[in-house]
């Protein structure tokens, strides 16, 4: 995974030189709008097109010390200080490989799925503006997103630095694209006509002896989530498809269970436990039928 710094506006009219982490220390008293650390890379970054659709969560991360988990929260509501980054960063990589672009309405965020809509509120100004997360960040404890210079032009966040702000996961038109189409409508053929024939007579046969009983659900499953919410069910096990035959069930408590498999082997199960656990689902696991 690729990182892109943070950094944000002061009121002057000139941008603040990025700091080094040895003046850190003696700058704390400007900290309200100083840049946002982010991890820093050697690798070269090159202007070019922007990845092909598609979406990603990623697995757990730690920065500074501090462990984030990506998740298709779909209902995230929050609420925190925003800040921006913007010219030391422009056609730089984002953390989803896509080309930042500092005058498009993007944003990033810690644990969203890149990418994702969400709609931000300027607690400040009441001004609201539905951005697209493509990037990870910010790390500072209190900052829950990290906006384009256009981004924090439009909500009046670019001259003051930092605002407070709301930030609620939103599914605007765009995200269709983004989201696992629905399996099409089985097509029931018309019935054949009946014909009438002769009722041949009846003969008595003995029956074949019954073969032994085999279990269906014979094997090993990856258990990835169990929700209340039916879609969502549907939506993840889509989502799951590369990694093997997904389908969802229903407990009798009423929750969905969305699982993988059946997989013949423990160590089958347990390759494919280590990708499903690698795209952003830490808490699957082996269960038995």
């Amino acid at each position: 995974m690729r990182w892109s710094p943070a950094s944000c506006r002061t009121p002057s009219p000139h941008r603040r030189p990025r700091l080094r982490p040895l003046l850190l220390l003696s700058l704390l008293a400007l900290a309200a709008c100083a840049s946002t650390p982010r991890p820093a890379t050697n690798t070269p970054r090159v202007a070019g097109p922007k990845a092909p659709p598609g979406v990603k969560i990623g697995a757990p991360y730690v920065v500074f010390g501090q462990t984030y988990v990506p998740a298709d929260d779909r209902s995230y509501d929050a609420r925190g200080i925003a800040s921006w980054y913007g010219p030391g960063f422009h056609a730089k990589l984002t953390a989803n490989g896509e080309t930042y672009d500092q005058d498009d309405v993007t944003a990033a965020h810690k644990t969203l799925p890149m990418p994702s809509w969400v709609e931000v509120t300027n607690l400040d100004n009441g001004r609201v503006l539905t951005v697209r997360v493509n990037d990870r960040g910010p790390f500072v404890d209190g900052r829950i997103i990290d906006l384009s210079r256009r981004s924090a032009q439009l909500l009046g966040v670019d001259k003051v630095g930092l605002a407070k702000v709301r930030v609620r996961r939103v599914f605007p038109p765009e995200s269709a694209a983004f989201t696992p189409p629905a399996p099409p409508a089985p097509v029931i053929a018309a019935p054949p006509p009946v014909v009438a024939a002769p009722v041949p007579p009846v003969v008595a046969t003995p029956l074949p002896a019954s073969p032994p009983a085999t279990a269906a659900t014979a094997g090993l499953f990856i258990q990835v989530a169990a929700l209340q919410d039916a879609g969502r069910a549907s939506w993840l096990a889509a989502y799951l498809a590369p990694f093997g035959t997904a389908a969802t069930s229903q407990t009798p408590s009423g929750l969905w269970r969305v699982r993988l498999g059946p997989y013949a082997s423990a160590s089958d199960a347990a390759d494919a436990l280590g990708e499903v656990q690698a795209a952003g689902y830490p808490d699957a696991r082996i269960v038995k039928p």
